[in-house]
């Protein structure tokens, strides 16, 4: 896909504030500091439009991008971050877990997972979340280029083990450094329009 225009429309916690309209939407979660921002301003040749921080935690709310008028991109909070407070993590808990059980125009999530090591115990949590409720998965197995060629194989294998990767579900090595995975992400995401 050739993005010609993105920009972020709104960011909401609860469901009313939701953008209206019937434009398909695909979320991304990950945990704090995966990349999330990264493959964001890397698919939508943005430098800059999600905000990069070094802080885990910065996205607290639901962002909405729009893309080419004809689909949004969901940023979620990400998880697995201990800084802020139970009550914090447990309300943006709930406002994910409502987005994805309830949103009628989410056609998959981009669960984005740190390929140099194996996925987390809440990354594994997330996927068995999206199999329950038999939402469709795409896993973004990111920085791809802080590893040799030579072990992207080995390290796509772990990445498969660790979460029992339904063969249904596609993984895509991803580098927002190179550019590598870009297009059949797109092609991904386009299949599920």
């Amino acid at each position: 896909m050739k993005v010609v225009s993105s920009d972020i429309v709104i960011s909401a916690v609860k469901p009313e504030q939701y953008p209206e309209g019937d434009l398909p939407e695909f979320a991304l979660a990950g945990r704090s500091n995966v990349g999330k921002s990264s493959f964001i301003n890397k698919m939508l040749n943005r430098r800059g439009l999600a905000r990069i921080s070094s802080k885990p935690g910065k996205t607290q709310t639901l962002n909405f991008y729009l893309i080419n008028e004809i689909l949004h991109f969901v940023d979620v909070p990400g998880y697995g971050y201990a800084k802020v407070s139970k009550k914090e993590r447990e309300a943006w808990g709930k406002m994910i877990e409502t987005y994805f059980t309830t949103r009628e125009h989410l056609k998959a999530v981009l669960l984005i997972v740190d390929v140099r090591h194996p996925p987390t115990k809440d990354d594994v949590l997330m996927y068995d979340f999206l199999k329950h409720y038999e939402i469709p998965c795409i896993v973004i197995a990111t920085k791809a280029d802080k590893i040799s060629k030579s072990k992207w194989q080995k390290h796509l294998k772990i990445t498969q083990e660790e979460l029992d990767l339904d063969p249904n579900d596609t993984i895509i090595l991803f580098s927002s450094e190179t550019g590598l995975g870009k297009d059949k992400a797109w092609a991904t995401i386009e299949s599920y329009m």
